[in-house]
């Protein structure tokens, strides 16, 4: 918060915006706001500098309040971080929604039956289409669950897609999160707490809800459980307290009214699961896992884990119970097969990719390698099985010591690389330095998959906030922002 004598004026910022390099979102030039933040913009002028700061205030409390919080590991400074959050809203048309919400059906539609393939005939390996050494070396392929019928044919029932825009202001895909996506509490947790700090920045704008999130994903757990006729117990698994990600994982719990549980409340009897409670041992027909594979099951998988549930293999593949996420989706999260998503849609569905891909080159391939190691300089470089930013090389911000270490990593393990070119992340009007500035953002909307698909308007924003960066990631020193879709 701005010390006394320091106050932000929102007027003034917003008079002196001016976008850099990057597609800007809101305005195209110095002073000219795009038609879409016009409204936006008059609420905003209308707030002056001690409105601001009690709004911001109000944010900074609500936030502490409700221990809004993520987890840095490896940090000297702490661990536990209250989650930064910018109060600029970032808009999105309803014609643009419509595009994007088309596009991620049709991506997770694609993905999922990729995975039913993958784990049974294998069609797009025989015909071609796909190198089958690219999916045989992916590090999260699963083979002990080959052959294992999922219901409706669904292995990712929450998908976290990840979206930039390009220099033209239009919507890519830069990665798939099929695991365990997280975020999706904060997208619900920045609304709430905007609309209370600033509910006169709402007036005059029809903005699509988000509240209906915890009742769409309570629908989706129980249109996959193996019990229809009954009214199913649902469970979700975490790792425990000491999780980055653990905050959503009891908001979840407890937004949809289901059982937070660790490994230890579970066991499994005559290939059943069963839950730990005072009146006795309870059946669970559908477990929302926030653990990944490898600590799943310790009798199939790491034999050292003490977050899994020892036997829950066996009665998955009984069917006796369902897991969201399935076992195995992390093969769809692979990066070197993200490069093949549009040839997936096309295979599968027959229709050309709504939502593009960013150009990708794959170390795995002889031309693509050649042209990494040549162009290393103008090229991000990432590992295909990271998540959170780490491992990430921006070629133009690295020293020559840094692209030479990147160079021999990619030798060393060629199909553990790709590379994409350096683009330059839409940025939208952040308070940065106490001032109104611009900040790169990208944007991870939420997919549920059942018997249906429900997509959640708008998702997490998440804003880069020091000056000059590309990377959004909390883990990396990022923020979110409130995501508002429009009405048309």
């Amino acid at each position: 918060m701005p010390k006394a004598g320091k106050r932000i004026s929102l007027l003034a910022g917003l008079a002196d915006y001016a976008p850099r390099k990057a597609f800007d979102e809101m305005a195209s030039a110095r002073g000219r706001v795009r038609p879409l933040y016009e409204n936006l913009r008059d609420c905003l002028q209308l707030v002056d500098a001690p409105r601001l700061e009690e709004g911001r205030a109000s944010l900074d409390a609500s936030f502490l309040r409700r221990g809004i919080t993520f987890t840095v590991y490896n940090d000297p400074t702490g661990t536990e971080r209250i989650f930064p959050f910018d109060p600029l809203p970032r808009l999105i048309s309803a014609a643009d929604w419509a595009r994007i919400e088309k596009g991620l059906v049709q991506r997770v539609s694609a993905l999922n039956l990729f995975l039913q393939d993958i784990y049974g005939p294998q069609k797009i390996l025989t015909e071609g289409v796909l190198p089958a050494e690219l999916v045989h070396s992916a590090k999260h392929l699963r083979r002990e669950v080959a052959g294992l019928r999922v219901p409706h044919g669904v292995h990712i029932h929450i998908c976290g897609t990840d979206l930039i825009r390009g220099d033209g202001g239009e919507f890519m895909v830069l990665e798939d999160n099929g695991r365990c996506p997280s975020g999706v509490s904060y997208v619900l947790e920045n609304r709430r707490a905007l609309k209370q700090a600033f509910p006169e920045w709402f007036r005059g704008h029809r903005v699509r809800p988000v509240d209906r999130y915890a009742a769409d994903l309570l629908e989706t757990l129980r249109e996959i459980s193996p019990r229809q006729e009954a009214e199913p117990v649902i469970v979700l698994l975490t790792p425990g307290p000491m999780n980055s990600a653990y905050f959503e994982h009891s908001f979840l719990a407890r937004v949809t009214g289901i059982e937070l549980v660790q490994g230890c409340d579970l066991f499994v009897e005559n290939q059943r699961v069963f839950m730990r409670t005072t009146r006795g041992p309870r059946q669970v027909d559908v477990i929302y896992r926030r653990i990944d594979d490898d600590f799943l099951d310790p009798l199939v998988f790491r034999r050292d884990s003490v977050l899994g549930v020892p036997g829950l293999l066996q009665a998955v593949r009984r069917g006796s119970v369902a897991l969201a996420n399935a076992i195995g989706t992390g093969v769809a999260d692979d990066k070197a097969l993200y490069a093949y998503v549009p040839r997936l849609i096309q295979f599968y569905l027959s229709e050309e990719a709504v939502l593009p891909n960013v150009p990708t080159y794959l170390g795995a391939e002889p031309d693509g390698l050649k042209y990494m190691l040549e162009n290393l300089k103008k090229l991000v470089v990432k590992p295909t099985n990271e998540s959170g930013g780490y491992g990430l090389v921006i070629g133009p911000q690295a020293t020559r010591k840094e692209l030479a270490a990147c160079a021999a990593r990619i030798r060393k393990d060629p199909r553990n690389f790709i590379a994409q070119p350096t683009i330059a992340l839409s940025t939208h009007p952040t308070f940065a330095e106490r001032k109104v500035e611009p900040r790169h953002v990208d944007l991870r909307p939420f997919v549920l998959t059942g018997k249906k698909t429900r997509v959640l308007p708008g998702g997490l924003t998440r804003v880069a906030l020091r000056r000059g960066s590309l990377v959004v990631n909390s883990s990396q020193g990022g923020g979110s922002k409130d995501t508002w879709v429009l009405e048309d």
